[in-house]
């Protein structure tokens, strides 16, 4: 059985939306495309052929791998959450004293992460120093760098 990998309510939601596209949308562009491409003869030196052939294998992978994810998939149930500490789903605001700055990071599943936009691992460095801490905890991340942080702020993406 594969690994079960823990999602945020919006990242499951993400997932499903992708595997409901490319099976409603994308597959059907991608028979027009075959079919038109087919269309434009000798298949053997049909270069536009091969680039559908090649593009509905990888839309048939993606959805095999889309299921496998959402079979495996442990969604965060917000109701079984202690909100004062750090989990999957919390939005952290923290001061960095080693740096000297402050910075917000929502904690997301290793699936999700999406570091330009604040959205961190639960199994990156900074994310596992800060599962299970509180607002006030002060901790050290190990890394490249050791780093001094203060967690000022916890709250829950739905709050």
């Amino acid at each position: 059985m594969a690994e079960q990998k823990i999602y945020t309510v919006e990242g499951f939601q993400a997932l499903q939306d992708e595997l409901d596209y490319l099976q409603n949308v994308r597959v059907e562009e991608n028979k027009k495309e075959i079919s038109t491409a087919r269309a434009f003869g000798d298949l053997s030196e049909n270069s536009e052929y091969d680039e559908a052939k090649a593009e509905q294998g990888k839309i048939h992978a993606r959805i095999a791998e889309l299921r496998e994810m959402i079979a495996n998939a442990k969604v965060i149930d917000e109701s079984e959450i202690d909100k004062s500490r750090i989990s999957v789903g919390s939005i952290v605001k923290l001061f960095n004293k080693t740096r000297n700055k402050e910075f917000t990071y929502h904690i997301v599943g290793s699936y999700e992460t999406d570091p330009l936009n604040g959205k961190i691992s639960d199994s990156s460095p900074i994310g596992m120093a800060l599962i299970g801490a509180k607002e006030g905890d002060e901790i050290t991340v190990l890394g490249a760098k050791e780093q001094q942080l203060v967690i000022l702020n916890v709250r829950r993406a739905k709050e």
